[in-house]
């Protein structure tokens, strides 16, 4: 499957989550999550550290989302994308994105044992749904 294949089956989801999700506004994973919601996507925010990430309510992990989100938004370290893709697996997430700099190859390789459509190209979702700053 081509980029655009991979790309198309990821935005055809019914609900999204973003791992990373901010409140700070000069974060991508603050960025990422105003992207969906402009765009009328609906979308979970996920932060340990957060209880609502711009009027969203937050959950702390992958295991708590509602079972109708089935694409990930990954906007975290190396080290953290891990073990999102772990809980993921678990949850049965099926599309996986992780934007520049959240990837890893080990974490690429175990989506793709699990059968899970990952993006993790370099490809960024801002430029992919036009997002601009406000």
């Amino acid at each position: 499957m081509g980029i655009s294949e991979k790309i198309a089956k990821f935005l055809d989801a019914q609900m999204f989550a973003v791992a990373g999700a901010s409140n700070d506004r000069g974060k991508y994973g603050n960025k990422v999550l105003r992207c969906y919601k402009e765009k009328g996507f609906r979308v979970v925010p996920i932060n340990p550290r957060e209880t609502e990430v711009e009027g969203l309510a937050c959950v702390a992990g992958v295991s708590e989302l509602p079972d109708t989100v089935t694409s990930l938004s990954i906007i975290t370290p190396p080290s953290i994308t891990a073990l999102i893709v772990d809980e993921a697996v678990k949850k049965g997430i099926r599309n996986i994105w992780m934007q520049p700099g959240a990837e890893s190859q080990a974490s690429v390789e175990k989506c793709v044992r699990a059968g899970i459509n990952v993006i993790a190209d370099g490809s960024c979702i801002l430029v992919v749904l036009g997002y601009r700053e406000h």
